[in-house]
């Protein structure tokens, strides 16, 4: 089987399923907008803070630079417009370097090179948004079509977030999903329609299809892998419990509930806030950043080492295809409160390795907040008890894993 991947941006997931789909001999080629490998001059400048930062994201591993393309034109014109506040040229669908430009351009390369290497691959995996040029001729040719859906379905997510407009309507404007128009609505169902297998990382993703208006074909369920473990952390006590965000300031994510909950805690909490506002103009959000302490932007690195001063991660997230950040808090030995429309189901068991609760309830995040407050000695056994779970999956289990249930079907 040869297999041609593509993804814009190429998160940790993209990355350990490209080495995954190398090391068991089926990647053929990889595209992608921008790679940098440690043996480029780009490399030695990802490295440094400042403009070049961004290229610190984009590393991939040596042994896939012989099969990688990169188209990376578009996707820099998105960096830089969005670091200038070249809003017009990032609007949401019309902007000319938007995030739904990126996709389609690396979407039509990949697409195009089908047409041209029309005998040189047996399947194509693509993600959701990028997928529907290069399936559309894929079927043409014959070729196999694997599906990527990161998050959830996207009806489920319109179903659920309507009752969160009822309820914090303020929060409005947050909910970027509800600006996707007909038209890209109408292409995720095209590309779910096309595909000859999806893959998806929780189960929660998994039931979020059960809305799809028509048949699907089969489903898998195989959740990321977890970051190097960090090293051997020191527990300490702590007048007030350390409390950390770090993801999209959006109502998707469930903050609300989280600042009404430190507002009920009062000075019992430190709260710690990493991520950039969706919008600017959220009073509800802009009133509460200001109570505490609000960090717009992090490098990986410094998240991963935020990540092991706090006493616990909270992610309250209402809809979640699989919560990058869960993982990540595990592997440095930081207990993880999550929902149960996160992948969380799928790596925790409560109350052992982290905490389970129900999404949309304050009152169950401040139950468990209080189980820490009351019972401080459980940041360091579930703490713990996170670590040894991220030992047992590290990513290349996840690569492995996609690898082989492809080379099965």
């Amino acid at each position: 089987m040869k297999i041609i991947l593509s993804h814009p941006t190429g998160n940790a997931n993209v990355r350990a399923a490209a080495v995954g789909m190398k090391e068991a001999g089926l990647l053929n080629e990889f595209h992608t907008s921008i790679a940098v490998f440690p043996d480029d001059p780009l490399f030695k400048l990802s490295r440094l803070r400042g403009p070049f930062s961004e290229m610190g994201r984009r590393v991939f591993d040596p042994s896939l630079k012989d099969l990688t393309y990169s188209s990376p034109l578009w996707e820099i014109g998105r960096l830089i417009s969005s670091k200038v506040g070249f809003s017009s040229l990032i609007e949401h669908e019309k902007g000319l370097f938007c995030v739904d430009s990126v996709y389609r351009r690396v979407d039509k390369i990949v697409a195009k090179t089908l047409i041209k290497k029309n005998n040189g691959f047996s399947a194509v995996y693509a993600y959701e948004d990028g997928a529907l040029h290069s399936f559309d001729i894929a079927k043409h040719l014959g070729l196999s079509c694997y599906y990527d859906l990161p998050i959830g379905y996207w009806r489920t997510a319109r179903n659920l977030m309507k009752s969160e407009l009822e309820k914090w309507p303020e929060w409005a404007g947050t909910l970027t999903g509800f600006k996707d128009s007909d038209e890209k609505l109408s292409n995720k169902d095209k590309e779910l329609k096309l595909a000859d297998r999806i893959f998806v990382a929780s189960t929660f993703t998994a039931k979020t299809l059960q809305d799809y208006p028509g048949n699907l074909a089969k489903v898998d369920i195989i959740p990321y892998g977890f970051p190097t473990v960090g090293e051997s952390r020191k527990y300490g006590h702590h007048k007030s419990l350390k409390v950390l965000f770090v993801g999209g300031l959006s109502q998707r994510k469930g903050i609300a509930y989280l600042f009404e909950a430190a507002d009920y805690l009062g000075a019992a909490v430190e709260l710690t806030i990493v991520g950039q506002r969706p919008v600017e103009d959220c009073q509800p959000l802009n009133a509460s950043l200001s109570k505490h302490k609000w960090i717009p932007s992090l490098s990986h690195g410094d998240i991963l080492k935020i990540m092991r001063e706090q006493d616990v991660l909270v992610f309250p997230s209402l809809f979640e295809g699989f919560g990058l950040v869960i993982t990540e808090a595990m592997s440095q030995g930081t207990p993880v409160i999550t929902t149960d429309r996160t992948a969380g189901p799928d790596l925790i068991e409560n109350g052992e390795n982290g905490w389970i609760i129900e999404a949309g309830s304050t009152d169950a995040l401040i139950k468990a907040l209080e189980e820490l407050l009351y019972n401080p000695g459980k940041i360091v056994s579930v703490g713990k008890g996170a670590m040894e779970t991220a030992i047992k999956r590290p990513w290349h289990v996840y690569g492995r894993e996609l690898s082989e249930c492809i080379i099965n079907y």
